[in-house]
């Protein structure tokens, strides 16, 4: 006997399917929504012991947001410089709209410089590990993977060897790339002189406040290094402008505004260049089968040795100088010749001067060595006469102080600066390190969150 369907069980199933579908899916949903509520918690909560336990903080990409809409974030800058290599950390709070706000900075310096390693670059690996355990035990763990770590190289590097100068940045690369901080294909790079420049001309901008609101007073910036100088200003004169030469001007583009700056960079006129350059030798060479170098710019019963850039040189003053300062000042002006643009402007510009600047005025009592102050361009002058004049009766512990002394004078002159021009002199304002450093994260940073944007 055939069996008659039951239509009775056949309508019960079809509304059954779908009903126990439409169940199962508000159960899934039900358990994602529950899911990501505890992850989302979960996130907050571990980002706030992070961060200090901030109520209500998020890390968000490189930021982190607390509850009032400020964002903390962190940047890495290794300044890889002639002399030294030192690791700055910094922390940031901002809101948008606003310029961010520096809460905090972690500084760490080892010396020799990188390119003391060019020969053996396998060398340079504990330095760099040592500075990197100083961002590590600065930065909360949760912020490590957000927080960009870069390497700038100066003017030591700049005047290494082509091959041998990559081999350095390949082998920094390669310890960053290990590290858990966020590291870019530009993360190691030799930094381009007037790029230095600019950075620390953001430094010092930022920290005395003129780059909050648009048309601030803005300051000017020196920096003596020891391969290289160089000045930046924001001129306000169209002459400025028109009459500067190709490579002297340059846009900035930082904190949703541009800048048009007069930014350049000396390579060969830092204070440790100058002086081999004044002694008669060529950098990266030994003297000539090792002969000794005469200068009228050391006292005349001085011998001894110098070393620079891993070579040393035999020195000694040259012999019956009568007028020391004038036959200095004569060699310095033909290394000077036709290597420094003057611009008038200068003399109207407010100007902060750092690096050996600082270190010499300091030496000779100009300003307190800790709290740095202010002079005129004329007393370095001052200064370079009475030095030279006393040399051989009241040696100073520094050979070179003569020939430093009238070398800064007369770079100074040549920039167009009037003897009475103040300079500030400072190694911080606000207790913050006055480095391109600084300016330079900033400025990276910036441009990732530019690039972020685009993306979007």
């Amino acid at each position: 006997m055939r069996k008659i369907p039951n239509n009775g069980n056949l309508k019960m199933t079809k509304v059954a399917y779908p009903m126990g579908l439409f169940v199962c899916l508000f159960i899934y949903i039900a358990y994602i929504k529950w899911h990501w509520a505890s992850a989302t918690q979960a996130f907050f909560s571990i980002t706030e012991a992070a961060a200090g336990a901030r109520r209500g903080q998020q890390a968000q990409g490189p930021l982190g947001t607390t509850a009032h809409g400020h964002k903390v974030f962190y940047g890495i800058m290794f300044d890889a410089g002639s002399t030294g290599t030192r690791v700055h950390v910094f922390q940031f709070t901002w809101q948008p709209g606003e310029t961010p706000t520096l809460t905090h900075e972690t500084f760490k310096a080892l010396q020799p410089g990188l390119s003391a390693y060019a020969d053996d670059v396998e060398k340079s690996t504990p330095g760099i590990q040592e500075l990197l355990d100083v961002a590590k035990q600065d930065i909360p763990f949760d912020f490590w993977k957000a927080t960009p770590l870069v390497l700038k190289a100066t003017a030591g590097l700049r005047l290494l060897p082509g091959e041998k100068a990559q081999n350095l940045l390949q082998k920094v690369k390669e310890v960053f790339k290990a590290s858990p901080f966020l590291v870019g294909d530009d993360c190691v790079s030799i930094m381009n002189g007037t790029d230095e420049g600019i950075s620390a001309w953001i430094t010092v901008n930022f920290l005395i406040g003129s780059l909050k609101t648009a048309g601030s007073s803005s300051v000017g910036m020196l920096d003596l290094g020891g391969g290289s100088t160089q000045i930046t200003f924001l001129p306000r004169v169209q002459g400025t402008l028109q009459t500067s030469p190709p490579g002297y001007l340059t846009s900035l583009q930082i904190f949703n505004r541009t800048y048009k700056l007069y930014s350049y960079s000396y390579l060969g006129l830092g204070l440790m260049s100058a002086r081999l350059a004044i002694l008669g030798g060529v950098e990266g060479k030994p003297a000539e089968d090792g002969k000794e170098l005469v200068s009228p710019c050391l006292s005349p019963s001085f011998k001894g040795e110098w070393e620079h850039a891993e070579i040393t040189y035999r020195i000694s003053g040259q012999k019956a100088a009568v007028n020391l300062h004038q036959l200095c000042a004569s060699r310095v002006s033909e290394i000077l010749q036709n290597k420094v643009h003057r611009t008038e402007e200068v003399k109207d510009v407010d100007f902060y001067a750092f690096s050996y600047y600082y270190d010499l005025a300091a030496n000779v009592g100009f300003i307190d060595a800790e709290k740095g102050g202010s002079l005129v361009v004329g007393d370095f002058e001052i200064a370079a006469k009475y030095v030279c004049r006393t040399v051989e009766n009241q040696p100073q512990s520094n050979p070179f102080m003569c020939m430093d002394l009238t070398y800064i004078s007369l770079l100074l002159q040549n920039f167009g600066f009037p003897e009475n021009k103040v300079l500030k002199l400072t190694r911080k304002i606000d207790s913050v390190e006055t480095s391109w450093a600084l300016g330079a994260i900033f400025h990276y940073i910036d441009s990732l969150n530019r690039q972020k944007s685009w993306a979007t």
